[in-house]
């Protein structure tokens, strides 16, 4: 999954938060996006429980070799 940390009306962190408490998406690949490229901001997204972060504009190679482990992996 793909998740926009900087929504509109909601905080990407604390959606990425939620996901990882339900235990159904405990496998859920999820790379947080982000407008910002701020320090601290791939930190911030780790502890709240993304697998990896990527900052926009997005670069599409850079973000299918983020995603290369999950595409990979049956």
């Amino acid at each position: 999954m793909l998740m926009d940390v900087m929504m509109p009306g909601l905080d990407g962190y604390t959606a990425i938060a939620a996901i990882r408490a339900d235990e159904r998406f405990a496998r859920l690949p999820v790379i947080a996006v982000t407008a910002k490229a701020m320090p601290g901001d791939q930190d911030k997204s780790l502890a709240a429980g993304a697998d990896n972060h990527v900052t926009e504009p997005v670069d599409t190679r850079h973000l299918l070799g983020r995603m290369r482990h999950w595409l990979d992996t049956p």
